[in-house]
């Protein structure tokens, strides 16, 4: 029986996300995702008057090219894959997981090769692209998301086909007082983070890359950040799961690093000169999502929280910082998780995780999910 849902995600992320026009190449690529989303993509493309292209990988079969993975064999893929990227208009990934972890014993030294010799395609694909990428629900997603099947599924599609238009106003108000904002404090239990974002400018996110989305993003001024913060959420990056993450800052620098897995911790934030600096600061909203489940394109999203990430910077709102790592790290500042507030230049912006003061404050929850 076909899942009408399907063709309503697919139809949305053609449509709206991407804004296929006629005769554009799209490139889909399903990562352990299920051939009926792939034949509703590609039915969703030509509708719109589109040519599709379909890429299908598995996360078994990746993990066992990265772990003998060779500067030759990367240079080679790198470049056919590029050349296929600068081909195309538009690209649309649905990224499954049947197992997160996957990738956690693929030695650290292949997992940097790969990233570094990859990046060009990431590149080009970010700068001059339509895209959008979104998660897959598997059981295993049910699992961390502690959920049964159904009930996760669900709660999926609800998020991915929220009507993210409804946010723009909202989203609107908040890109104009951050863009014009110097000074950011945020407060919390173990979160006392002062920086600058003056002069970065600042992006709306509601739907046009992410799915699920929901978030409004700068960049602190690179050496500015200063103060410690001990993330409340949980974090998965390079196939390793971190938890209790503390970082502490001076001059806009990661001094000091602990969490329930240190030395790979350390390890990552070596990688190279700008993973010890941070490359993005954002504040989420998504009203749907509430509780972390250890994947970042929903955590990030989650009501009330915003994340600090170590590493590279986007060009959108860019403080000049590079790196091959990009790590968001979420803090959660709702009562339920302790509370917390965001100060732009005095300021009380948000409190406990629901905006004050301004038309931000339509980007509440309550707000958000008003029927009209």
């Amino acid at each position: 029986m076909k899942d009408s849902r399907l063709d309503l995600l697919a139809r949305g992320l053609v449509r709206y996300s991407t804004a296929v026009k006629k005769g554009e190449k799209v490139l889909i690529e399903l990562f352990d995702a299920p051939e009926e989303m792939g034949v509703a993509l590609i039915g969703a493309v030509r509708a719109a008057g589109g040519v599709p292209f379909l890429n299908a990988y598995n996360a078994k079969l990746q993990r066992e090219l990265m772990v003998g993975a060779t500067e030759e064999q990367y240079k080679f893929q790198a470049a056919v894959e590029l050349k296929r990227m600068q081909g195309v208009q538009a690209y649309i990934a649905i990224r499954g997981a049947n197992n997160i972890f996957e990738s956690s014993d693929v030695p650290s030294d292949r997992m940097k090769l790969a990233m570094k010799i990859m990046r060009p395609v990431l590149d080009h694909r970010v700068k001059k692209t339509k895209w959008v990428v979104l998660r897959w629900p598997t059981s295993a997603m049910a699992q961390q998301a502690m959920m049964s099947t159904e009930a996760f599924e669900d709660f999926y599609f609800k998020v991915c086909t929220l009507d993210y238009a409804k946010l723009v106003p909202g989203m609107k108000a908040l890109k104009t007082l951050m863009d014009k904002t110097d000074k950011v404090h945020l407060k919390g239990p173990g979160l006392d983070l002062r920086f600058s974002i003056k002069g970065i400018g600042s992006v709306v996110c509601g739907g046009l890359r992410n799915i699920p989305d929901g978030e409004v993003f700068s960049c602190p001024v690179r050496n500015s950040v200063e103060g410690e913060i001990a993330f409340n959420t949980p974090t998965v990056y390079q196939g390793t799961s971190f938890d209790n993450v503390k970082l502490k800052f001076s001059k806009g620098k990661i001094i000091e690093a602990t969490a329930n897995n240190t030395k790979r911790l350390n390890q990552i934030l070596d990688s190279d000169e700008g993973a010890r600096y941070i490359g993005e600061f954002s504040l989420g909203f998504n009203p749907h999502i509430l509780q972390p489940m250890r994947d970042i394109l929903f955590d990030e999203k989650i009501a009330g929280s915003f994340h600090f990430t170590p590493g590279q910077a986007y060009e959108e709102a860019d403080n000049g910082n590079r790196s091959q790592v990009h790590w968001d790290m979420v803090y959660i500042q709702r009562k339920d998780y302790g509370g917390g507030e965001v100060w732009f230049d005095g300021k009380l912006i948000r409190k406990d995780g629901i905006f004050v003061g301004g038309p931000w404050t339509a980007l509440n929850p309550d707000k958000i999910l008003q029927k009209k």
